[in-house]
């Protein structure tokens, strides 16, 4: 049987009443992150449509190039940038950011702040 680790159970109801109030359009489409020990993913998706526009992770080959660590801020900060010049070439600009139900501190305080210093609004 599988343990269950009661931070994540935690997270993921957090993520769930984010969820509610954070809905992706096609005007503004949501930027939903999600943090590993090891790696950082982020996704630009339309909710109305169910499609996933824009993804990139850490394990990507032009961030994992450039890194030494794949978990840690400095790679929030290196994929945050790459993320929003690749949104920013499929005509993405303005997104609402989902945290995912993780604080809004460390490495998704730090993906954040490389996303708007590559140009994404939000």
């Amino acid at each position: 049987m599988k343990k269950v680790n009661p931070r994540e159970v935690s997270r993921i109801y957090r993520h769930k009443r984010i969820r509610k109030k954070v809905i992706g359009s096609s005007q503004r489409p949501r930027l939903c992150v999600h943090r590993s020990l090891k790696n950082f993913q982020a996704q630009i998706i339309d909710d109305v449509s169910g499609k996933v526009l824009v993804g990139m992770s850490t394990l990507a080959k032009d961030v994992k190039g450039q890194l030494k660590n794949n978990g840690n801020k400095e790679a929030a900060t290196k994929l945050g940038e790459s993320f929003a010049e690749l949104a920013k070439g499929k005509g993405i600009s303005k997104v609402c950011f989902d945290r995912g139900g993780f604080l809004y501190h460390g490495r998704i305080k730090a993906f954040a702040d490389g996303a708007r210093k590559g140009g994404l609004e939000f």
